[in-house]
C-alpha cells in the first residue's frame, strides 16, 4: 500500500495564487531538499507521520472542501506524491500543487494546477532552479517569484522577460513577508507596467505564521 509522510492535513482559506480566499483542504507533506532563507514552513522539514493514500483521501473527504492543495515542504520530494495527485483528481477535486522550481514536473497529472516557486537570488537557492521545467507550464498554471528586495525584483523582471513567462501562464510577484513592504513591490510593478499579478499571503494577515492555518 502506498504511503506518504504527512506533517498536517487541515481546512483553511487559500492564501495565495488563483484561488485566494476559497475554502481549501491542505495536505502538507514532510521534507524538503531546499533551505530558502525566508521559509515559513521549516516545521515541515522533519517529523510527520506515515499515512496510507487511502487514509489521506478519507480525511480530505471528511473536511469537505472541493479544492485541495498539496504542499510542503517540497511535496515532489516524495515519489508517491504523484499517485496522490492522480487519485485526488480522479476523486473529482480541483487539485493544486505548490512546488519549487527545483523538481521535475514530468510525471505530474496534467489535471493538476501547478504553482511553481522560482527561487530568486534572495532566497539563497536560485542555483537549484530547473528552468527547462517551466516549458511544461500551461495557461491554467502559475509561476511565483517571492521577492526579498529591489535586486530580487529586477532579477525577477528580467527572468520573466527572458523566459516569456507571461505568454505561457499567470506570473505572481509576492513580497517576502518580513523583508519587503508590500506597497513597495506594488509600486514597482505599476511603475514598470508589468503584466504580472501582485499577491500577498492572505493567511499571514489573518493568522500570522500559525501551523494549520
Amino acid at each position: 500500500m502506498s504511503r506518504l509522510k504527512i506533517t498536517e492535513i487541515f481546512h483553511s482559506l487559500q492564501g495565495e495564487a488563483d484561488t485566494a480566499g476559497i475554502p481549501t483542504t491542505f495536505v502538507r507533506l514532510t521534507g524538503c531538499p531546499l533551505r530558502c532563507q525566508y521559509c515559513d514552513t521549516a516545521y515541515a522539514f522533519h517529523g510527520g507521520a506515515w499515512w496510507e493514500i487511502d487514509a489521506i483521501l478519507a480525511r480530505v473527504k471528511e473536511l469537505g472542501a472541493r479544492y485541495v492543495c498539496v504542499t510542503g515542504g517540497e511535496p515532489l520530494a516524495q515519489k508517491n506524491c504523484i499517485e496522490l495527485l492522480q487519485r485526488l483528481c480522479d476523486a473529482g477535486y480541483r487539485v493544486s500543487l505548490e512546488t519549487s522550481g527545483a523538481m521535475s514536473l514530468e510525471a505530474v497529472d496534467p489535471r493538476v494546477v501547478l504553482v511553481v516557486d522560482v527561487k530568486t537570488p534572495g532566497s539563497g537557492e536560485e542555483r537549484r532552479n530547473r528552468y527547462d521545467e517551466l516549458a511544461r507550464l500551461q495557461a491554467k498554471d502559475l509561476v511565483k517569484f517571492v521577492i526579498c528586495g529591489r535586486d530580487d525584483y529586477e532579477w525577477s523582471r528580467a527572468k520573466v522577460a527572458e523566459l516569456g513567462l507571461t505568454d505561457r501562464c499567470t506570473v505572481l510577484f509576492s513580497p517576502s513577508h518580513e523583508q519587503l513592504p508590500a506597497r513597495d513591490l506594488a509600486d514597482w510593478i505599476l511603475e514598470d507596467r508589468l503584466a504580472v499579478r501582485f499577491q500577498i499571503q492572505l493567511h499571514k494577515y489573518l493568522w500570522g505564521n500559525v501551523p494549520g492555518k
